[in-house]
């Protein structure tokens, strides 16, 4: 479709970022999640598997959701630079998902990361390969990362020994806003990254197929505080 004038002066430059080669992890249930990048035209199943945490304020699932949705949505619409969502489905059904965006070519930004299948470190095997797609294949040199919950806050900031760099540098801040702007460097990276990414490439033709639909859940049953 072609656009005018207008849409042309609202949409932000983009760089034209090396995919995220899609890999498959073996869960502690022995269930495969494939991990792959998200395609805008799957934003109705992104933002529908969102919605329905809105209210779930347990574990702070609902800011989250509600600014994963926002992120998602300004993505889709053409008004974030050089964002990119990353998916994690079993079977083709949405498990987590994260959202992050490259922002120079030595500085990504970690935006949220949201589990629906609890239990199996889904979150924390997502945000590992978020930090491979910022810290392996686009070659940056730091990443800042914020939490927003205590989860959050022991998953990245204590497990991954992140440096605290507002604390020696006040006037560095996360996109996000006010909450403490941790960074994990290169060096920091390469310390932790045997552990704590894994999965293998390639993924069979059988995986990559269970995984070219998202489906949304059908329920959220690990999710304290769901109500639907």
């Amino acid at each position: 479709m072609a656009l005018d004038a207008m849409e042309k002066t609202l949409r932000p430059p983009e760089i034209l970022l090396k995919p995220y080669p899609p890999k498959v992890i073996t869960l502690a249930s022995g269930e495969k999640m494939v991990v792959r990048e998200a395609r805008r035209e799957e934003v109705g199943a992104l933002l529908g598997t969102l919605y329905p945490l809105f209210g779930v304020a347990k574990d702070f699932y609902d800011i989250v959701a509600v600014r994963m949705y926002a992120e998602i949505l300004g993505w889709y619409r053409y008004r974030v630079a050089n964002e990119f969502v990353l998916v994690g489905t079993i079977n083709g059904v949405i498990a987590g998902i994260v959202t992050s965006r490259h922002v120079t070519p030595k500085l990504g930004m970690s935006l949220h990361t949201i589990t629906i299948k609890r239990g199996l470190r889904v979150g924390a095997q997502l945000f590992a390969a978020k930090m491979e797609h910022h810290l392996d294949i686009l070659g940056e040199e730091e990443v800042y990362i914020v939490a927003e919950s205590p989860n959050g806050f022991k998953r990245w900031m204590i497990e991954y020994q992140l440096e605290d760099r507002s604390s020696q540098f006040p006037e560095v801040r996360h996109e996000l806003g006010g909450v403490p702007t941790f960074v994990l460097t290169q060096p920091l990276w390469k310390a932790v990254r045997e552990v704590k990414c894994t999965g293998s490439r390639p993924v069979s033709e059988e995986d990559l197929r269970s995984s070219a639909k998202l489906i949304m859940p059908s329920d959220y049953p690990q999710i304290p505080g769901f109500k639907r």
